[in-house]
């Protein structure tokens, strides 16, 4: 368990201020933020780096506020590995390591038997945070602190890099804590997602329900929202009616009137030809303005009435429909697909 209550801490001229939150016991939690938010600060003061100036930091049940970073039972994963530069690849590992047998297998799982006798200074970049991975996996943590642990990496070896670790957690499970401004790796892992920026935390929770549900129009742009619309909601019996612009959304939940932020997610907005003729409440008709394909799908945007509404529909569909800039088409997304913050 990692559990934070209120805590603050300073690292030069910056400042975490009253952060709380909770990995539970064997949780997998991931820190997302800009750069700049104090992530590396937040896991740095979990780890004793830093020290707190307020707050409690509890990890597996015991009080660590005032512990030596050395006594905390943790290990730790920088962004830039942190390799001693004077050992090998095979010394790394076993330095600090539970047992030979502990780093020995995971120098097995990680492809680095080869490169054992190896010495560090001349690894590639992403070799290096190989290493650093298994080294603290070697330790056989109770709490694993990640920075970036897969920033070096190929997107194949990052891929694979994921998986092994997700398995070497999900057979020991270990308490994790991964800082990442990647928000489909946050999804791809974590439990528990935690927002920060500032030094503060602006949101925490299940993954796919920060994804969906971002607490604020800037959080929502963070994560890559495709349709922030600030306009005015006025709560119209079950629904809520949303205007922005010329346009009026429908939208489910307890929205009070006043000004408000609609966010709809781009694989959430259909297109067509015509209106669909469901029960679809949100159906605008507007002119395709840009089309910018990416692999197997495309970012589809049209102008609704001077509001862009942005799709994200299949290179499949983009044929099918015969879409191309300048042609009219229909956006629809169902009102659930609507979230107000």
């Amino acid at each position: 368990m990692i559990s934070l209550r209120g805590v603050s801490a300073r690292a030069g001229a910056f400042r975490l201020s009253d952060v709380s939150f909770e990995i539970p016991q064997g949780g997998y939690g991931v820190v997302i933020g800009p750069a700049g938010s104090g992530k590396t600060t937040l896991l740095e003061t979990i780890a004793g780096v830093n020290r707190t100036l307020s707050g409690t930091i509890t990890l597996a049940g015991v009080d660590v506020t005032h512990t030596p970073p050395e006594a905390r039972g943790l290990g730790i994963v920088y962004q830039h590995a942190y390799l001693f530069p004077h050992l090998t690849v095979e010394q790394n590992i076993a330095y600090g390591a539970a047992n030979d047998a502990s780093a020995h297998e995971v120098t097995e799982r990680f492809g680095l038997t080869a490169l054992a006798t190896r010495g560090v200074g001349v690894l590639s970049g992403g070799e290096r945070q190989l290493v650093a991975i298994a080294r603290a996996l070697a330790r056989r943590p109770d709490v694993l602190l990640l920075d970036e642990p897969f920033s070096a990496l190929d997107p194949r070896s990052r891929g694979n890099a994921r998986r092994l670790l997700r398995a070497i957690y999900a057979e020991r499970r270990f308490t994790v804590l991964q800082v990442t401004h990647d928000f489909a790796e946050a999804g791809l892992l974590g439990d528990v997602a935690i927002m920060l920026d500032h030094g503060r935390v602006l949101q925490q929770g299940d993954p796919e329900q920060v994804f969906r549900k971002p607490a604020t129009p800037y959080i929502a742009d963070f994560l890559g929202a495709e349709n922030v619309f600030a306009g005015f909601a006025q709560p119209t019996g079950e629904a809520v009616a949303f205007t922005t612009g010329a346009l009026t959304f429908y939208a489910l939940g307890d929205a009070g009137a006043g000004p408000a932020h609609a966010v709809i997610r781009a694989e959430e907005v259909s297109l067509s030809a015509e209106p669909a003729a469901t029960s679809m409440q949100n159906q605008f008709r507007g002119t395709i303005v840009e089309i910018v394909p990416s692999g197997p799908i495309s970012r589809v945007t049209i102008d609704a009435s001077g509001t862009p509404i942005v799709s994200t529909v299949t290179a499949r569909s983009v044929r099918e429909l015969s879409l191309a800039v300048g042609n009219e088409v229909v956006a629809g997304f169902k009102a659930t697909a609507v979230h107000l913050c």
